[in-house]
């Protein structure tokens, strides 16, 4: 019979799992996205309409129309993908954690999708309709604004997609908090340094103009005040949880 297998045995072989449950997750998510995107890319010639508010657009080539429908197909696959990737990060990460973190970090999947949305809606109908309309006004003033299809879409997405993500923060900062890596005293003390942060991100995510800077930094403010406030709440109540586990 074989012996009892040593230390570096016990590790490698647990590396190799570990590898192998990475790699399995990586493909199903992988598979997920692409079932996603061929889905999206047949009713995309659908939705291109619905996302154009400036009927002038023009086609500097005929591939300029695949690449089109290709970075909207993309991008919404990706913003459909959200919920599946993250149960899948979950599942890998769950040995890891205990029976309350497994349970507390699983009912941040819903919430992880609809801040997306609403970051995106955020985006779609505020951001992008004041800054493009404004840029549209200032160049029409000495020129003749002729608007590609490309850069149109360019400026969209980078008017949208990008809030998708921010608007996730209140949610990292409570989860943080419920892990014991963030305090609410934490938070308040570097607010002057969290403010200046989100104004970098302001400035580097959204398009080249200063409209859509100062529509995203006073949103992005008061995220970061949503997530302190969140922190606050959660810490009491751990605190709570904690003072009755002790008491009993």
């Amino acid at each position: 019979m074989p012996g009892p297998k040593s230390v570096e045995e016990l590790e490698r072989q647990s590396a190799i799992e570990h590898y192998t449950a990475l790699r399995s997750t990586i493909i199903r998510c992988v598979i997920f996205f692409l079932v996603m995107l061929v889905g999206t890319l047949v009713f995309v010639h659908q939705l291109i309409p619905q996302l154009i508010v400036d009927g002038r657009l023009v086609m500097l080539g005929p591939m300029d129309v695949l690449g089109i429908y290709f970075i909207v197909a993309l991008s919404i696959s990706a913003g459909l993908s959200i919920p599946y990737v993250t149960f899948e990060v979950w599942r890998f990460v769950k040995p890891a954690l205990t029976e309350r973190e497994a349970k507390l970090t699983l009912g941040y999947i819903p919430a992880v999708f609809g801040c997306f949305i609403v970051g995106l809606a955020f985006g779609y109908y505020v951001v992008f309709p004041v800054a493009y309309q404004f840029l549209m006004a200032v160049g029409g003033i000495h020129f003749d604004m002729m608007i590609t299809a490309r850069e149109y879409f360019h400026f969209l997405l980078m008017s949208t997609l990008p809030l998708g993500f921010i608007f996730e923060l209140p949610l990292v900062i409570m989860f943080l908090t419920s892990l014991g890596l963030l305090t609410p005293d934490t938070l308040r003390k570097s607010r002057r340094y969290a403010y200046f942060g989100l104004i970098v991100i302001s400035v580097v995510i959204t398009p080249p103009d200063f409209i859509s800077d100062l529509l995203l930094i006073l949103p992005l403010v008061g995220l970061y005040e949503v997530g302190v406030w969140l922190s606050k709440r959660t810490y009491t109540r751990m605190e709570k949880e904690t003072a009755q586990q002790a008491a009993s």
